[in-house]
């Protein structure tokens, strides 16, 4: 072999190298493949992954002088998650692998489900944990087959005094911090907001915004990212957050406008705050972290976060911070390690992980150390998200990278009960027929900006462009949807989940919303022809 071509080799080899030679400790598995394991199913992204093994390793070998690994189960995020595990519980019911002689309280052997921590999610998607899987289903002495409710988490079974040391007072703004019962443990803080562009923005001639209805703005049209609700719980939570700041009538002309202004829907929430970076759109919603990482992965050196080209908000009219839980699995393989992981999540050192620096890139950062004399805070990623714990706040806020306070920060909102229509409606009136919905809204905005155009037939169109389908019941009679009759609707429905029920109701109220915006587009079309006639 040549000179030149045995330097060309070697040159290849080092190229080839150099990421596994730089690659971060944390990245390696925690704990060696011969240490106890627990499974956990999650959607937190590889950071959070990564930091939390190798921290939860470090403690556990602190504390009980052995190491410790995770096995990371990621098929997707909570609704993907839910669905499986809910699978997974109705065969092990089905199977005989649950003692049913107690209705009221099933049991199962450890090892029975192959998962034994659901880590990350909402508090709504840990309640459905909670609520579990409907079995019908023989019981010994029951005669007749009848339903079994099986509840997919169970309690931790921490002591009061325990819980109050960790959290204090359960709650934050209107929300819980834990299950009372301890179906499922506050692990952070996640608070919802807006994403956006400046660059962007400033092409387009409009303000930064700074409340959910200001994306509303008609020159937002085609330059909104947003996730599809029926895929992510978070952008769902979102959703929830405006219509139960809103109210019913302005929360959903919201909602209805803020999708009108589309350019696309994703079934990823982490997929809009990257394309708005990139300048794909202009804004879009985005959980806080999601928002403040992205904003901080393209930041220059040395620049502040509002010179950055992306900025993140929190809208102080609507603002909803909600607990991401971890829930300990009913018949999961390993019940002692995995709730010793609940009890790491709650450590000040765990804590620590979701907003101190990293310390491998301030070194010299003023994190406090434990007493152990372990250095608080990850190892390479800064995971920008808010402890659940008062006392982070009152001892360490000044080492937080985001020094905000959700305790201070949270409003009182009031839970109306509405999410379970978000999905639903959203689906029929934009996300499955976007391109007649945008086609309508881009006609009503121009007879809104014609000053001659008669204000009848705006107000049809205004009319038409915002109504509501007719919801025909079981019994044949038939209620407008609306805020009135919402409870009676859900109910029969079953909340959107009765298979006999829900998919002609979607088709019904579908073709309502397509037929409505037909005529929205034909009327402006006509009205704009005879005005060009004259």
């Amino acid at each position: 072999m040549t000179v030149p071509r045995v330097l060309i080799a070697l040159a290849f080899l080092l190229i080839l190298g150099v990421p596994f030679a730089l690659r971060p400790a944390v990245e390696k598995r925690a704990g060696g493949d011969d240490a106890p394991a627990i499974i956990i199913i999650t959607p937190h992204v590889q950071q959070i992954r990564r930091e939390f093994e190798a921290a939860f390793d470090r403690w556990h070998h602190a504390r009980f002088g052995q190491h410790a690994r995770i096995d990371w189960r990621t098929p997707g995020g909570t609704t993907e998650i839910i669905k499986q595990l809910e699978a997974q519980y109705t065969a092990a019911v089905r199977e005989g692998r649950f003692d049913l002689s107690d209705p009221a309280d099933p049991r199962c052997p450890p090892g029975t489900i192959g998962v034994d921590l659901a880590f990350g999610g909402g508090s709504f998607d840990h309640t459905r944990l909670k609520t579990g899987v409907t079995v019908t289903f023989p019981t010994p002495g029951a005669g007749e087959p009848r339903p079994v409710r099986i509840p997919m988490s169970e309690p931790a079974g921490f002591s009061q005094s325990q819980l109050d040391e960790w959290y204090g007072p359960n709650t934050v703004g209107s929300q819980p911090l834990y299950d009372p019962e301890q179906f499922w443990l506050g692990t952070a803080l996640s608070s919802f907001g807006i994403v956006y562009n400046r660059d962007v923005l400033a092409k387009l001639g409009l303000p930064e915004p700074r409340r959910f209805d200001d994306l509303t703005d008609p020159r937002y049209r085609g330059w909104i990212a947003l996730a599809d609700p029926r895929q992510s719980g978070s952008v769902t939570t979102t959703f929830e957050a405006i219509l139960n700041s809103y109210g019913w009538e302005k929360g959903w002309r919201i909602l209805r406008d803020l999708c009108a202004n589309t350019r696309y829907y994703t079934n990823s929430s982490t997929k809009p705050p990257i394309d708005i970076s990139a300048g794909e759109a202009a804004a879009g919603l985005a959980i806080d972290f999601y928002g403040r990482s992205q904003a901080q992965s393209i930041a220059r050196p040395g620049e502040r976060p509002e010179g950055s080209r992306v900025g993140y908000i929190d809208p102080q009219t609507a603002l909803y911070i909600d607990a991401d839980p971890i829930s300990l699995m009913r018949g999961g393989p390993n019940p002692q390690l995995a709730r010793r992981f609940v009890e790491f999540c709650l450590s000040e050192e765990s804590q620590a992980l979701w907003q101190f620096p990293a310390l491998l890139t301030n070194p010299d950062a003023g994190a406090n150390t434990l007493a152990e004399g372990r250095r608080m805070g990850p190892a390479t990623y800064e995971l920008r998200r808010m402890p659940v714990r008062r006392i982070m706040y009152e001892k360490h806020l000044v080492h937080f990278v985001d020094k905000v306070n959700p305790f201070d920060m949270a409003r009182e909102i009031p839970n109306h009960g509405w999410r379970s229509s978000i999905g639903v409606m959203m689906g029929c009136f934009a996300i499955d027929i976007a391109d007649e919905q945008r086609a309508a809204w881009a006609a009503l905005n121009r007879a809104r900006g014609n000053p001659t155009f008669p204000p009848d037939r705006l107000a049809e169109l205004e009319r038409l462009f915002y109504g509501w389908p007719m919801h025909e019941m079981a019994d044949g009679t038939r209620l407008l949807f609306g805020e009135a009759t919402f409870k009676a609707i859900e109910k029969d429905t079953a909340r959107w989940r009765d298979p006999a029920r829900t998919p002609s109701a979607r088709i019904a109220y579908t073709a309502f919303f397509r037929r409505s915006y037909e005529k929205v587009i034909q009327i402006e079309a006509a009205v704009r022809a005879e005005s060009t006639r004259d």
